[in-house]
């Protein structure tokens, strides 16, 4: 796994033993990153689930000011500090060794939004609705706020216009998906 693009770009990155964290593949990765490579230059960017931190870094290579990881788990933890030492992205980070339920309360004590929203959550355990129960009553969200879902392909987000989203764009890949929401105005 690499940085594809931007300052960082070519710089290899670590990553856990195993599969438990599916990382994206640079295919899938670039592709997201043409889809929202606008939206970056100055941007928050909050990484769910960060795995060893390559959406997150991404995002920084591309211009975003500030990424906020969280992981709970002990190596992907080690991977995302290694890695953001490797792109010397470390001052402009926050590494949250929590889980995420935990890390949302954090963040919202902290009340500042966030430009981006990524998540790639277990698949099929329900994470994404319960996540975007919090945050459709979150400070950590407004109406510009993109939140992309990676999901599996059998995912099914007809709940969240019940939850005041709205389904901005879906691009689905051969085992995957992934999911672009925004709060209804």
């Amino acid at each position: 796994m690499r940085v594809i693009a931007g300052s960082a770009r070519r710089t290899n990155l670590v990553t856990p033993a195993g599969m438990d964290t599916r990382p994206t593949t640079d295919r899938i990765k670039e592709t997201l990153f043409n889809m929202i490579n606008y939206d970056l230059p100055d941007c928050r960017f909050l990484d769910l689930f960060a795995g060893s931190g390559g959406i997150g870094i991404e995002a920084l290579s591309r211009g975003a000011r500030e990424a906020v990881f969280v992981e709970q788990a002990a190596e992907p933890l080690r991977c995302i500090r290694t890695n953001l030492e490797k792109t010397a992205f470390t001052e402009q980070s926050r590494v949250l060794a929590m889980d995420v339920m935990g890390a949302l309360k954090v963040l919202e004590a902290d009340g500042t939004p966030f430009d981006i929203i990524f998540m790639d959550p277990p698949y099929r355990d329900g994470f994404e609705e319960r996540i975007l129960r919090i945050l459709s009553d979150s400070k950590l969200c407004t109406p510009e706020t993109l939140i992309i879902i990676e999901a599996a392909l059998d995912t099914e987000f007809a709940y969240a216009e019940t939850l005041g989203f709205t389904l901005v764009r879906q691009k689905q890949y051969k085992t995957n998906q992934h999911v672009f929401i925004k709060q209804t105005c």
